[in-house]
């Protein structure tokens, strides 16, 4: 029993920081996944890594193609369509990345989707413009310490469930 709670907490302290760094974008923001949004100009300034997701929601009689650069330049879906109006992707690769509507002339008419994914956030180290106080190490194990904590809790409460 307690060597099952120590992998579940390990998994949680691995995975917990990471999903709490992800962002999900809905594709179109408000407007969704149509004919009458500029897909080039909404991603134009994001930046996507891996382990974001992009949410496609829309109506009939859209649907998302997760297709490849000749998928996307020839507007020819391929592989499985995804069509329940709230389709989820997550990011797991760096790379270019392209989604159409494979409804015939929407993609013809800019209902596509070509996006650049980077590799994971990582927390950026602080800027050093000044020399800093010496370090608190007392102030850093209470914060490891609580981060630990407060995942344990998590997984203990997931574990109860």
């Amino acid at each position: 029993m307690a060597s099952n709670r120590f992998v579940a907490f390990a998994i949680a302290a691995i995975i917990l920081p990471t999903v709490a760094m992800a962002t999900e974008y809905i594709v179109g923001d408000d407007k969704g996944w149509n004919v009458t949004v500029n897909y080039t100009e909404w991603a134009q300034n994001k930046v996507f890594h891996v382990g974001d997701t992009l949410v496609f929601k829309y109506g009939p009689p859209h649907n998302v193609s997760k297709v490849d650069e000749g998928g996307f330049k020839e507007c020819k879906p391929s592989g499985d369509l995804y069509n329940s109006g709230n389709d989820t992707f997550t990011l797991s690769k760096p790379g270019k990345k392209w989604y159409i509507c494979g409804i015939t002339a929407h993609c013809e008419k800019g209902q596509k989707l070509m996006i650049n994914v980077e590799e994971p956030k990582v927390p950026a180290p602080a800027p050093k413009t000044v020399p800093a106080p010496a370090p608190n190490d007392s102030y850093r194990f209470i914060s490891s310490w609580y981060q630990i904590f407060m995942a344990a809790v998590v997984v203990m409460a997931m574990a109860a469930i």
